[in-house]
Order: C-alpha cells, then sequence, then structure tokens
C-alpha cells in the first residue's frame, strides 16, 4: 500500500531511506540529547547504524516507509521519521521513530515533515487515524506533537522495556480524518 516516492516542500524533502542517506544520518545522530527519550541509539557507530538500516528501517514495506528529512537549503540530512503500523482494515497508522538533529530542533524542519506525512496518510492513503506515541516525561516531543495538532489521548503505564531494564510509560496523541482538514490549514499557515 505505501508507495516509495519523494515528498517535499519549499524547504524540506523526504526521501525513501537507502544506503546513500546513512552518512548524512550517521552525522545528524551524533548529539548525545537527541536520544535521551528513544529506545536505542542507533548512531552510536556506523557499523550500528548499517545494521538498524537493514533489520529496522527495511522491514516490511507493507508496513512501513522510513524517510530520511533534508533540508532544502542546505541540501543537509537532518534526520529519519517513519510511517508504520499500517494497518490496512482499520485504516490507521503511527508516524514516528523520528530523530532530528540537535541544532535543527524547534525549526521548520519538524512541521515541514510532519506535514509531508500525514498528508501522504490522509489525503493519499486515505487513513482515519494517525497515532503518535512518545515518552511520558519527554516534554519536547510532547509539545512538538501538541503543535501539530494532535490530541491527547492519555498514558500507556509500563508499555515499554526499555534497553536499561525500566519501563517506559508512553503518551498518546492522535489525528483523527475529520480533524485533518482544520489541523491541514493550520499547519500550511506555518510553512
Amino acid at each position: 500500500m505505501f508507495t516509495q516516492k519523494i515528498r517535499k516542500t519549499n524547504k524540506v524533502v523526504l526521501e525513501p531511506l537507502n544506503h546513500e542517506h546513512l552518512e548524512g544520518l550517521y552525522k545528524a545522530g551524533q548529539h548525545p540529547k537527541i536520544w535521551e527519550w528513544v529506545l536505542s541509539n542507533y548512531t552510536k557507530t556506523p557499523e550500528l547504524l548499517k545494521e538498524w538500516f537493514t533489520t529496522s528501517a527495511q522491514f516490511n514495506e507493507q508496513e512501513q516507509i522510513v524517510f530520511a528529512i533534508i533540508d532544502v537549503a542546505s541540501k543537509e540530512i537532518v534526520g529519519t521519521s517513519r510511517l508504520f503500523r499500517l494497518d490496512t482494515h482499520n485504516l490507521s497508522a503511527e508516524i514516528g521513530h523520528t530523530f532530528i538533529s540537535d541544532n535543527w530542533q524547534r525549526t521548520y524542519i519538524n512541521t515541514h515533515s510532519k506535514y509531508l506525512l500525514l498528508s501522504y496518510a490522509f489525503d493519499v492513503l486515505g487513513l482515519v487515524r494517525i497515532t503518535f506515541n512518545t515518552h511520558k516525561q519527554n516534554q519536547k516531543s510532547r509539545n512538538a506533537i501538541t503543535r501539530l495538532g494532535a490530541r491527547f489521548e492519555g498514558i500507556a503505564y509500563k508499555d515499554r522495556l526499555l534497553s536499561n531494564g525500566s519501563y517506559r510509560s508512553t503518551a498518546k496523541f492522535s489525528i483523527i480524518d475529520e480533524h485533518w482538514q482544520s489541523i491541514k490549514l493550520q499547519l500550511e499557515e506555518k510553512l
């Protein structure tokens, strides 16, 4: 159901992730603050990044598509995001596994990237629900998701076992098709 196609605005390009993006992605992921709330830092070494690319980023393209996020002006790869957990029966998916280089956070990058992913999900795929999940304590991410227009649905307690043996409680957000047109207009004003 997913199509491997470049999506772009005047400031951001989303390209389906390929081997050519790995060097830029490695550079984008070097600030440790990026990984504070993420399940694992797959940019620690080039070898680990290649393993992640093969085992996670390329997992079943009928269920997910992983994008490199590229700044148009600088041509710099600034991070990655994906549309995943595609449920063709319930017409839903999740947007996440996003990281954006530390020096590009709180810029236009996230708004443009998520606008492209949401437009693809609702306007092209005809989905009715998109979910966003983040660590309960990751206020920076929660704020970014809220700024997109997603609605907070609650906390799922102890739903993910982390690599350090602790559990993550997840803040859950969503956008549904009835809200998409007004959210789309608000996002387009920000673009």
